[in-house]
């Protein structure tokens, strides 16, 4: 049988693909062992050892989160300022980060994460002594409070209860930390968005990966935590992502007897 034909028998939608890239990966006894990883049902990525994200290719490994395709609106989305400090929370891989300091490399780019697997990982991806291992904001230099211009995040956001519903390669090759957002999803979005304003410098922006359904959870959150949030989309490849902003210096109080606007789309 053809390396095509075992693994369309896997059920590999992309066949062909996936055996072009095998093959440009390894060649005879490293390649069978590739394959069957492959037709056993790990992803493709971690079989390779490698993911891409927004044209970049990053060292990937077994058990870490597998970058999505609709994560690069982050980095599409990102504008910080010149030689401003980026922070990317929930780092994973590190793929975002990395993303945005091969195309910027001006920028002065950390990473966190809870996983110590994540954290061993993005560390080939990333300087090693600017990603930190910790809970959120625990895990970041305190020298870096309030000096963030940009925070990225692309926090879990799977109800618990769905997570038993994913693909096989997700639930059972992805670290259960990196999929399981809590009873609604949002439980990391709510945290993030509460200790955002300390971490951001004035003017800096929130970029936030969430779902059309729960985005404006999402976005109350970030209002909640006195952001200054907006819904921003991607239909192209099914992003949505709330872009929430701190105050800067010569923005004026809001008025409390104001309603807050809704979530607006763009």
């Amino acid at each position: 049988m053809s390396l095509e034909d075992r693994l369309r028998a896997a059920g590999c939608v992309y066949a062909e693909e996936e055996a072009a890239l095998l093959r440009d990966e390894a060649a005879g006894e490293r390649l069978e062992t590739l394959v069957r990883r492959r037709v056993a049902g790990e992803p493709l990525e971690q079989v390779l050892g490698w993911a891409e994200l927004a044209g970049v290719r990053v060292r990937l490994q077994p058990g870490v989160f597998v970058p999505r395709r609709r994560t690069a609106a982050l980095v599409e989305l990102a504008d910080p300022p010149s030689g401003g400090l980026v922070v990317d929370l929930c780092c994973g891989s590190g793929a975002v980060g990395a993303a945005l300091a091969a195309r910027r490399p001006d920028l002065e780019v950390h990473a966190a994460d809870l996983d110590p697997v994540a954290v061993t990982c993005a560390r080939t991806n990333l300087p090693a002594e600017r990603v930190h291992e910790g809970d959120l904001y625990d895990a970041l230099p305190r020298r870096l409070r309030g000096r963030v211009d940009l925070l990225v995040v692309n926090a879990p956001y799977v109800p618990t209860e769905e997570v038993a519903l994913m693909p096989a390669e997700a639930r059972e090759h992805e670290h259960r930390v990196a999929l399981d957002g809590g009873a609604d999803g949002l439980d990391l979005h709510r945290r993030v968005a509460a200790g955002a304003a300390a971490w951001l410098a004035p003017g800096g922006v929130l970029l936030l990966e969430t779902s059309e359904r729960q985005a404006e959870a999402s976005y109350d959150a970030c209002v909640a935590a006195g952001l200054r949030p907006e819904v921003l989309t991607r239909p192209e490849v099914g992003a949505t992502v709330v872009r929430a902003a701190a105050s800067s210096p010569a923005a004026a109080d809001p008025d409390p007897e104001a309603d807050p606007a809704g979530p607006a789309c763009g």
